[in-house]
């Protein structure tokens, strides 16, 4: 089933500590139906210092739910659903809100 929320869409956060904050798609785990965002969810990675990199607390997005996240509309700016529709022989994603075509 292809997912509805890909890399490389803009996206707001619907639950959690971020809830409201707006960011990109990184990268998609299909498998888990999880998701990177870039500025959201960030954890502190607590490292230790080596001759190449120096310690100390490094921040990093860590992985949101797909069900936590909605696609911003193209036209309106405000969180929208996807549904999927054929044109021209082609498998498209439009936004429900206002009808436009996300890609393609």
């Amino acid at each position: 089933m292809p997912s509805k929320i890909i890399k490389g869409d803009k996206v707001i956060v619907l639950t959690g500590k971020d809830k409201g904050k707006t960011g990109e798609v990184t990268q998609v785990f299909t498998k888990s139906k999880k998701a990177l965002v870039a500025g959201i969810n960030m954890s502190i990675r607590h490292t230790k210092q080596s001759e190449k990199k120096p310690g100390g607390k490094i921040p990093k997005e860590s992985q949101i739910h797909i069900s936590n996240l909605a696609l911003i509309d193209p036209k309106s700016q405000n969180p929208t659903k996807v549904g999927f529709k054929v044109v021209d022989g082609k498998k498209v994603r439009f936004a429900k809100k206002s009808g436009e075509l996300i890609n393609g």
